[in-house]
C-alpha cells in the first residue's frame, strides 16, 4: 500500500510520523506547518525531513539503541523551506547570486533608519558668545524618525523610465506596454486565490513582474527570492498562481481570427501568391527533465530531438498573429496526431487553405472539408524536381518561414529552451500558451509587404 504524502506545503516526500493525538501538541504542529483553513486527519503524517537528529530518542530506558526512530515527547517539526539554517555552502551560493544581481542590476544606495533628536537654531550664524543663550532660550528640539519603505531591491517602479531594462527583463518593449498587458488580466489580478497561502509582501505589479522574469530568463527561485526580498516558497507560490491565472484569463479570449480579419491584415505579397491562406502551422518542442516514471519517460521522449520534450503545434495568421495554440503533449506524439486532436479541421471554412511543413502530412484530414493544404512536394521518383515544382516550393517556403520566426520570438522566453522541472512540466501547456500570447502583445515581426 503506498505511503501517505507529507502534509507540509511544498514537500513531496511520503511516509513519516503520525499526527499527535494530544490537542495541545496538535495545535503546535498546525501552527508550525503553516497551512491555512486546514485540519489534520487520522491519516495525516509529517516526514522525517522536518525534524533534526536531536528530535529523536537516542537511548531506550534499558540503555539500548531504539529499533526504529521515535520522536521525543513534545517535539514540534521545525525544519521547513522558510526556516532552514544557513550553511556555509548556502551562504556562498547566496553571495554569488548577490554579486550577479549587483553586476547586472546595481542596487540603489542603502538609506539607514534614523531616529534621533535634531537641534535647530532659529538665528542665522550665531556668534560664540550667543551660543549658550541660544541653547537655553532660542533652540527647538524635535524628534525626527526617517524610515525607508520595505520595498524589494528590484521593484517594477524602478524601471518606469528604463524601457531597455523592461525589454531585457520581461520581453515587453516598454513600461507602458507592461501596464497594458497587466490591465488585460482585469481586476481579478488584485483578488487572487493563491496556490498555498495569500501573499501580501509583494504588490500585484511586482508579482506580475516576477512571473515575466521567470518566463523570460527561467531564473531559479532562489535568485528571484533575493531580487524581491522574499522566501523561495513565496516565489513558487506566486509564480505557479500567476501562470495558472494568466492562462485561464487569456484562454477565455477567442484568438481564432475570422476570414475577413485575416484577409485585411494579410501582407501584400502573401495576398498575391496565397490569398486563401487562413493559418500557417508548425510544430515546436520544449525540453523537460527526464521523468522518474518509465511510462512518462516513454511518452515524452522525442526521437527527433533525442531527449524528453513537450510538443505542441502552433498556428499563426499570415499577418503574424498567433491564432492557434492547443494543449501540449508528450514528445513521442506525432505532428499528425497533434493536428487531429486540435480540432483545426472544424475551425477552418470551406475554401480556406493552410500552410504546413513537409513532415506534416495531413491532407486527408482537411480534404473532406474542402480545405487546401499547401505543403512542399515530396520527391517520389527521379532524383530532382521539375522547375515549376521547385518554384512553387520556394514560394511556399518563403511564406512559411514567418511561423518559424514567430516561434523563434517565443523562444526568447528562455523557459521554452531550458528543461522544465517536474513542477513546470505539469504546467507545460499553460507556459507555452502564455509565451505565445505575450508574443501577440509585442510589435509584429511580419512586415506589411512580406
Amino acid at each position: 500500500m503506498p505511503q501517505t504524502l507529507c502534509c507540509v506545503p511544498g514537500c513531496a516526500k511520503r511516509g513519516g510520523h503520525a499526527w499527535p493525538a494530544d490537542p495541545g501538541l496538535s495545535k503546535k504542529w498546525e501552527q508550525a506547518i503553516r497551512r491555512d483553513q486546514w485540519k489534520p486527519t487520522k491519516n495525516t503524517v509529517v516526514c522525517q525531513a522536518h525534524f533534526t537528529a536531536d528530535s529523536y530518542v537516542t537511548e531506550t530506558r534499558f540503555g539500548t539503541s531504539p529499533q526504529r526512530k521515535q520522536l521525543k515527547q513534545g517535539v514540534v517539526p521545525h525544519v521547513f523551506v522558510w526556516t532552514k539554517e544557513t550553511t556555509p555552502e548556502s551562504a556562498k551560493r547566496e553571495e554569488r547570486a548577490r554579486k550577479r544581481i549587483k553586476r547586472f542590476h546595481p542596487m540603489p544606495a542603502y538609506v539607514p533608519d534614523i531616529s534621533h533628536e535634531v537641534t535647530v537654531f532659529t538665528e542665522k550664524e550665531p556668534t560664540k558668545d550667543k551660543i549658550p543663550t541660544l541653547i537655553a532660550s532660542q533652540t527647538k528640539t524635535m524628534s525626527v524618525s526617517t524610515q525607508t519603505p520595505n520595498n524589494p531591491p528590484m521593484p517594477i517602479e524602478r524601471f518606469t523610465h528604463n524601457d531597455e531594462a523592461i525589454h531585457h527583463l520581461t520581453g515587453l518593449e516598454s513600461y507602458e506596454k507592461f501596464i497594458f498587458v497587466l490591465n488585460t488580466l482585469g481586476p481579478a489580478a488584485y483578488s487572487l486565490n493563491y496556490r498555498w497561502r495569500n501573499c501580501q509582501l509583494v504588490s500585484v505589479p511586482n508579482q506580475f513582474f516576477m512571473t515575466l522574469i521567470k518566463l523570460r530568463h527561467h531564473r531559479a527561485n532562489y535568485d528571484l527570492a533575493l531580487m524581491f526580498d522574499i522566501s523561495e516558497f513565496s516565489v513558487a507560490n506566486i509564480v505557479i498562481t500567476w501562470i495558472n491565472f494568466m492562462y485561464h484569463q487569456w484562454k477565455e479570449l477567442n484568438i481564432w481570427a475570422t476570414r475577413d480579419l485575416v484577409s485585411y491584415f494579410m501582407p501584400s505579397d502573401f495576398a498575391k501568391k496565397f490569398p486563401t491562406t487562413r493559418i500557417i502551422l508548425d510544430g515546436m518542442e520544449c525540453p523537460v527533465q527526464k521523468p522518474t516514471c518509465p511510462l512518462a519517460q516513454q511518452a515524452t521522449f522525442s526521437t527527433y530531438k533525442n531527449k524528453n520534450t513537450a510538443k505542441v503545434v502552433v498556428g499563426a495568421s499570415p499577418g503574424g498573429l498567433v491564432t492557434h495554440n492547443p494543449p501540449a503533449y508528450g514528445g513521442s506524439t506525432s505532428d499528425r496526431q497533434l493536428v487531429e486532436r486540435s480540432g483545426l479541421m472544424k475551425a477552418c471554412n470551406r475554401g480556406d487553405s493552410i500552410m504546413v511543413d513537409k513532415g506534416m502530412s495531413v491532407q486527408d484530414l482537411f480534404a473532406p472539408n474542402d480545405i487546401l493544404v499547401n505543403i512542399p512536394t515530396f520527391l517520389k521518383k527521379g532524383n530532382q524536381f521539375h522547375s515549376k515544382t521547385l518554384a512553387k516550393d520556394r514560394k511556399i517556403a518563403s511564406k512559411r518561414v514567418h511561423i518559424e520566426r514567430i516561434i523563434g520570438l517565443a523562444k526568447t522566453y528562455k523557459i521554452l529552451t531550458t528543461p522544465l522541472n517536474a513542477t513546470e512540466s505539469v504546467l507545460a501547456s499553460e507556459i507555452i500558451f502564455i509565451c505565445f500570447m505575450l508574443c501577440n502583445f509585442r510589435t509584429c515581426i511580419v512586415s506589411a509587404n512580406a
